[in-house]
């Protein structure tokens, strides 16, 4: 069997996004009949896309191959990593890409899924063991080197902190929906991709803070405040754009009544499923987060009370 290559996978994916790419930013579509056929294929979203899911499971099969199935990445993990690239392709190639250029609503979706299903997903795969086993062996110890020398090293515990990557992850929300921004990115297919690499890339970080910081009982507690700010801050935000009486964005305004909004109810719409749906998410997040809290107080006491007994 011919042996598969970084370079047949970019070739491939290469071929595959510019023979597709008329779709991607084509007729805006005016029903359900039109938006079906919509798939988007931009060939930067599909040569990352193909790239990652090739890295991370030519790495999973090299770390179990080593080891064993399940060692160093568990199955739960990698069908973790498995459903957030999913989910990405649904985000980012799937029809719903297309329906976010036409209600503001469907963009909300969008970025939801992005920030709430892909990142926390991807970061329970544990991508970055996966990324490091596909490297050759050869580059593998310059790059280990690259990301343990000082500077690399400072910057990340500067920037992985959870308060550093609760503020980056926020900061990248409320600034992408400034109007003249949010509009920009339907003019402009650079500013579409910067805003969804903000918005995944911080998602990303602020998850990895969450689950993977520096853990203990203290983190916990951190972790259970962060998600249950981010609620709010973010809920504040979808509930303005539910309440608020004028369009923000009218760069919706020509395309809502095909499906049968207003340019006011699209974006209220838009808002609720900002509010709601994505609030409970992060309340949930925080409950099992809350519970983990539990646990570990429990697992100290009993340390301790075990240390007690030893020593009477």
């Amino acid at each position: 069997m011919r042996k598969i290559t970084f370079t047949g996978v970019v070739l491939a994916a290469t071929f595959l996004a510019a023979h597709q790419a008329v779709l991607a930013h084509g007729d805006k579509p005016h029903d359900v009949h039109d938006l079906l056929p919509l798939w988007s294929f931009d060939p930067l979203v599909v040569i990352a896309l193909t790239l990652s899911a090739y890295l991370y499971f030519t790495g999973i099969r090299r770390l179990w191959r080593n080891s064993a199935a399940g060692r160093g990445i568990s199955t739960k993990a990698a069908v973790a990593f498995a459903l957030g690239w999913l989910s990405l392709v649904i985000a980012l190639i799937s029809p719903v890409h297309a329906w976010g250029e036409v209600l503001f609503a469907a963009h909300m979706t969008q970025h939801e899924i992005l920030m709430l299903i892909s990142a926390p997903l991807i970061v329970l795969g544990r991508p970055m063991i996966a990324g490091m086993w596909a490297i050759p062996l050869s580059s593998r110890s310059a790059i280990a080197k690259l990301f343990h020398s000082v500077p690399v090293k400072r910057a990340w515990t500067v920037i992985s902190g959870a308060a550093a990557a609760w503020a980056i992850h926020a900061a990248a929300l409320w600034i992408w929906h400034l109007p003249v921004l949010f509009q920009a990115t339907l003019e402009s297919d650079l500013v579409h991709t910067l805003q969804h690499v903000s918005f995944f890339g911080s998602a990303l970080l602020f998850w990895w803070a969450i689950i993977y910081g520096n853990r203990g009982l203290s983190s916990y507690g951190a972790g259970v405040l962060y998600l249950f700010t981010t609620s709010i801050h973010s809920g504040i935000l979808g509930a303005f754009l539910t309440f608020t009486g004028r369009v923000i964005y009218p760069v919706y305004s020509d395309t809502t009544s095909a499906w049968g909004l207003t340019p006011l109810e699209d974006q209220q719409l838009g808002g609720l499923i900002m509010w709601v749906p994505a609030g409970l998410v992060y309340i949930v997040a925080g409950l099992i987060m809350f519970a983990g809290w539990l646990r570990e107080s429990e697992k100290r006491v009993l340390r301790r009370e075990a240390a007690a007994e030893a020593n009477a």
